[in-house]
């Protein structure tokens, strides 16, 4: 296939796993009780590759138990859609349906721990789903009730309250996003809808410790391919029910979408494209505020999939991020353009914007400790190439207040996915503790979860699994609650 999503490190696993007591090499520390989970696209099935995006692939999570400095156990699991019932030949299951009646998308982005639950997440109005401590599927989960319309793929929990704050966007509410705040107990406490034009794709936000930051970038909807769906021709449903279906209008019955989950035939085309017309700027929205207090702030056209903190300095609004010059132009399979590490400076008070390149490498998945997100920080992480070819084959640990870098090469085999940060304990410093991921060797084709000394990039233990990680998208650590 010609389609680099689909191919190399990237090309999805074809099956599931269960392996228990782990080989271990080097010592995992004692304080480590929970699970490693990693999300990421792994389609099932026919693919397409003139029209798969990374974006849009199943959701498959990996995940590892760790426990009095063992390994116990690593799985992998497709996260279970009714088209992904249908195409591993399973039997579809009665549960609460998305109001839009279709997944089109799977939970593929990143997963949390909310509430007691395990959850997958994704955006653009598609369902979050609910996985069991083994990752299995539970089903879609809605925070019982108190949300509607989907979630975002990447929300902030603020250290201090533990509230998840997210913005999120989907084909259903067109030119409107939503700001929500759900509480500890898993129920939305807060949602302010703000409207913005031309449907663009807020694939993240930024909180600080009184501000919410949009991104209001140039990738924006495109009608035509949004109304995309292939429906086989003994269904006969009528063109406008199931596009209306399609941008959640309407709900279909259970049966009827039950029907047309399983029938749909997968379409792995994203419908949103870079639009040169669409004014970059970014919003900033007072947390306990209302939709007409949003302020905008013009920016360079760019994209951010990713930012890696932010945090108030005065009258001025840090933002520290991956930056891509453009995104979905010219390769409609994902994103390919090299993005680097800047620093957006919002003046409040002289309504601008300033913008500086922190490190030109390429660089993507940044990561500080979560203990200071909308805080000042002084240390980020980023995954990144040493060459052309070697698109993430290293680690740069980025000291913002000494002005120095180091970096972990993995060599050129290597393929790494984003890595989290576990500190050693409650008071621990911002780099006291530990930075897990996975490696994929491509000379040896397997892969490992890797546990670095987050001072130093040093290696603590390397913990082998019996197969290959796909390279994905976001992992996190879900630590064990007494």
């Amino acid at each position: 296939m010609d389609n680099m999503f689909l191919t190399g490190c990237l090309a999805p696993a074809t099956q599931e796993c269960t392996a228990t007591d782990l080989t271990v090499t080097g010592t995992i520390p004692d304080y480590l009780d929970g699970r490693y989970v990693r999300n990421g696209p792994n389609p099932v099935g026919e693919i397409d590759p003139d029209t798969y995006n990374w974006l849009t692939g199943d959701g498959m999570v990996h995940g590892v138990r760790i426990r009095d400095g063992h390994a116990q156990w690593y799985r992998n699991r497709w996260i279970r859609t009714p088209r992904v019932r249908a195409a591993l030949g399973e039997q579809p299951t009665r549960t609460t349906r998305h109001p839009a009646g279709m997944q089109f998308l799977g939970a593929n982005t990143s997963v949390i721990e909310h509430g007691g639950r395990t959850l997958a997440l994704v955006e653009s109005g598609v369902a979050t789903i609910e996985l069991t401590d083994e990752l299995d599927t539970v089903g879609p989960h809605d925070f019982d009730g108190t949300l509607s319309g989907g979630y975002t793929a990447h929300p902030k929990r603020d250290p201090a309250t533990g509230e998840l704050h997210a913005v999120s966007y989907s084909f259903s509410r067109g030119n409107t996003v939503q700001y929500s705040v759900i509480g500890t107990d898993g129920r939305a406490r807060r949602t302010v809808d703000i409207e913005v034009d031309g449907s663009p794709m807020m694939h993240n936000f930024s909180l600080t410790e009184n501000y919410v930051v949009l991104y209001d970038l140039p990738v924006t909807l495109a009608p035509g391919l949004a109304a995309e769906v292939t429906v086989p021709r003994p269904l006969r449903l009528p063109a406008k029910l199931v596009l209306s279906a399609l941008i959640g209008r309407v709900r279909m019955p259970d049966p009827m979408t039950a029907l047309l989950d399983r029938r749909m035939q997968p379409n792995h085309r994203l419908p949103y494209r870079w639009n040169p017309e669409h004014q970059a700027r970014v919003g900033i929205l007072p947390r306990e505020g209302t939709a007409d207090q949003v302020r905008w702030f013009e920016v360079e056209p760019c994209y951010v999939f990713h930012p890696l903190n932010a945090y108030e300095d005065g009258d001025t609004i840090v933002l520290d991020l991956a930056r891509h010059s453009s995104t979905f132009d010219t390769n409609l399979a994902g994103p390919v353009a090299v993005p680097t590490l800047d620093r957006w400076t919002v003046d409040l008070t002289g309504g601008k914007v300033r913008e500086e390149r922190l490190d030109d490498r390429g660089q993507e998945f940044p990561k500080a400790d979560d203990r200071l997100l909308g805080r000042r920080h002084r240390y980020g992480y980023t995954v990144a190439g040493t060459g052309a070819e070697r698109p993430f084959d290293a680690l740069i640990k980025h000291d913002f207040t000494g002005g120095s870098a180091i970096t972990r090469d993995f060599g050129s085999t290597a393929y790494a996915s984003e890595f989290a940060f576990v500190p050693a304990h409650a008071d621990a410093a911002e780099d006291e503790g530990v930075l897990m991921g996975f490696i994929h060797d491509s000379s040896i084709g397997r892969s490992d979860l890797l546990l670095l000394d987050a001072g130093t990039l040093d290696t603590v233990a390397t913990i082998q699994l019996p197969n290959r990680v796909p390279g994905g998208f976001h992992g996190e650590w879900l630590p064990t609650h007494p």
